[in-house]
């Protein structure tokens, strides 16, 4: 196997073993890390993604430490619901065109983070090539909330 390979496999076992303690969003749930807070509740909290893809592009994370994507079950069917129905939320608060969004979860082991998060993007038409690669919905690296749903 050659070094890069060898190199790629052993930081993506690093970013699969990120433990609870070390997660930046919980930390940043917890008030432990600093961020622009948009919403928050018991549950959820809301905050704009460090490298964003256009003028709107927030995060929606649980607030209970769920790893990913892959890991919900059809008891978490109102869950992803919810992140939507916030999403759609923050966004409107803050003028984002409804008509003009991409919402989705990075599918692993393509996610750098591992702690569930929607992406709430807007406008969508804005993004550049690589954002449009990036968050191309329903390729092997993200997908939409429809696509979790029927996973289900």
């Amino acid at each position: 196997m050659g070094l890069s390979v060898s190199i790629v496999l052993i930081v993506l076992a690093l970013i699969m073993t990120q433990k609870k303690e070390n997660c930046v969003f919980c930390r940043i749930c917890n008030e432990e890390e600093q961020s622009e807070i948009l919403y928050k509740d018991d549950e959820y909290v809301v905050f704009p993604d460090i490298k964003p893809a256009a003028r709107h592009h927030y995060l929606i994370v649980t607030r209970k430490h769920i790893r990913n994507a892959k890991q919900l079950t059809v008891e978490h069917k109102s869950l992803v619901e919810k992140l939507v129905q916030i999403a759609k939320q923050v966004l409107n608060e803050n003028g984002a065109d409804l008509s003009d969004v991409r919402f989705g979860f990075h599918w692993p082991p393509f996610n750098s983070i591992q702690h569930l998060h929607l992406h709430a993007i807007c406008p969508a038409s804005s993004m550049s090539f690589v954002s449009r690669l990036i968050f191309r919905p329903d390729s092997w690296w993200f997908v939409s909330p429809e696509y979790v749903m029927s996973r289900l």
